[in-house]
């Protein structure tokens, strides 16, 4: 997706479960919380794209930033948010929840 310059990059489910689980990978989730209350993913941070501020996002620590949705909709549109205020955030997770289950990855309920 490009939007004035800006580009989002799409990741696979396995390639974020795989930078997270080395830690090199900071996962961003901006669903809602009456979403991830259901259903989350296991070690994401919750910066929900409702009340969306980039400067809501804990310090990386030199990990790269990924961020997540359901479907993968909303990510873009944080990543793109996130980039409009200087951030060089231009990962998101391709397919969301929604395909990170689909890959077989765990997810945590009744967060």
């Amino acid at each position: 997706m490009f939007e004035r310059g800006k580009a989002v990059r799409n990741l696979t489910a396995d390639e974020v479960a795989r930078g997270m689980r080395h830690d090199r990978m900071l996962l961003v989730d901006v669903r809602e919380p009456n979403e991830t209350v259901l259903e989350s993913f296991p070690g994401a941070v919750l910066v929900p794209l409702s009340s969306f501020d980039p400067a809501r996002i804990p310090d990386p620590q030199g990990r790269e930033v990924v961020f997540a949705c359901r479907s993968g909709k909303r990510s873009v549109t944080a990543s793109l948010a996130a980039q409009a205020a200087g951030l060089a955030y231009d990962k998101h997770l391709a397919g969301g929840i929604l395909g990170w289950k689909a890959a077989g990855l765990p997810t945590e309920t009744g967060g």
